[in-house]
């Protein structure tokens, strides 16, 4: 008998990435993006991010921690996306307006 684990605020469908319920917009990776590349307890994401609630941020980073090969992989994928388009489109105004 296997137990199925269920992740109250997170929202997983079959080919689609975790996100938020409350929030479909925000997806688990991003507020994993937070803890590996600043380090921010779930207190300070949601300080930083004041749309986000404590319990989400728990279990967003309790999703992370469970499936986090799909999660990496996830960043990944969307890290290789940038380059990509960076390459094909190096003078977009939206690439400026996102580096400053």
């Amino acid at each position: 008998m296997s137990l199925a684990l269920k992740y109250p605020h997170i929202e997983k469908l079959e080919g689609q990435p975790a996100r938020l319920e409350r929030l479909p917009r925000v997806r688990v990776a991003q507020i994993a993006m937070d803890y590996r590349e600043h380090g921010w307890s779930v207190d300070e994401m949601c300080h930083q991010h004041t749309y986000l609630t404590l319990a989400e941020a728990h279990a967003a980073m309790a999703y992370y921690f469970d499936h986090q090969a799909e999660v990496e992989q996830e960043i990944l994928d969307e890290i290789e996306q940038v380059e990509r388009e960076q390459l094909h489109f190096p003078h977009s105004p939206i690439y400026y307006r996102l580096r400053v």
